[in-house]
């Protein structure tokens, strides 16, 4: 069924509040890292906070029965566990970036992110990169060369998340399991070492939790801001056409490259130009994403 007027609109407002909250997600765990909670810490309440609030999507899905499938299948648990080690590295990653200064890097991360996933398509799946998609991966990689020359270093931190999501991705693509169950099931496995560190840092006296009630309540907003940003995405993604989603996934890292500006971080006349090629990647890419989406309403 074809959604109206209304109901794009509806989801487009949703899907932009969506990513608006992975937006600010950097300044939450900025205010959490001043706060006097180290990366650690976030990262192991970040698993903590989302294992509830996941297993209410799981209830609200009615999938209760998938889960006890996958509890029952030796291999989808293995490769739950696999991108539970993903996710979790590359959100302790980002965790720590933001908190050091590399707020700007890390949002290079989440732009080459959907052209990575583009090339590793083309190289390990054979899918095939039309012209426009050839451009938008050799602007990019360009912006890319030269952040590498503005730091002086290659963009570690910002190849490591892009990579990381990558191999989730590729991880969670082999798993017939939905994303609320999985998601699920990826926190549960992440609650274990991250209850266990929680235990023994408050044992130690070099928490923020329960210290007191502001340090408290802002710990447990790491799982919310996880989760709901997901279920809204999963709910959009059934209702927007490919291109506006080809808009909406560069909003997140635009956000959390001005949060890098607004902290202090600064960027080199050279590093400028850097973003200006990625954000012109970024842009040919979205216009590929349309120009798709055009045909498959006029082969509809």
């Amino acid at each position: 069924m074809t959604p109206t007027a209304a109901e794009s609109r509806q989801a487009l407002l949703v899907g932009v509040f969506c990513y608006f909250i992975w937006g600010l997600t950097p300044a939450l765990f900025i205010a959490m890292g001043r706060a006097g909670a180290s990366p650690w810490e976030i990262l192991a309440h970040r698993a903590l906070w989302s294992a509830p609030w996941a297993g209410l999507l799981v209830v609200m899905a009615a999938r209760t029965s998938e889960l006890r499938a996958v509890f029952a299948n030796p291999k989808r648990l293995g490769l739950l566990t696999l991108s539970a080690a993903a996710i979790s590295s590359g959100w302790g990653v980002f965790v720590w970036s933001v908190n050091n200064g590399h707020n700007i890097e890390a949002s290079v991360g989440y732009f080459i992110t959907p052209l990575l996933n583009m090339a590793a398509g083309a190289l390990f799946f054979r899918e095939r990169i039309d012209r426009v998609g050839q451009v938008a991966i050799a602007l990019a990689a360009t912006g890319v060369a030269m952040q590498a020359v503005a730091l002086g270093h290659l963009p570690i931190i910002a190849l490591y998340l892009a990579l990381t999501f990558w191999v989730y991705g590729l991880i969670r693509r082999q798993i017939a399991v939905e994303a609320q169950t999985g998601l699920f099931v990826e926190c549960l496995l992440m609650t274990v070492p991250g209850l266990i560190f929680v235990l023994w840092l408050h044992h130690a006296g070099g928490d923020i939790f329960g210290r007191s009630v502001g340090g408290t309540l802002l710990m447990m907003t790491a799982g919310p801001a996880t989760v709901a940003p997901l279920a809204l995405f999963a709910w959009t993604a059934r209702r927007l056409p490919l291109s506006t989603f080809g808009f909406l996934q560069f909003l997140s890292p635009s956000i959390g490259f001005l949060i890098g500006l607004a902290v202090g971080e600064r960027l080199s006349p050279l590093g400028e130009v850097s973003f200006a090629f990625i954000w012109a990647g970024s842009a040919v890419f979205m216009l590929g994403a349309w120009r798709a989406s055009r045909r498959l309403q006029s082969a509809a």
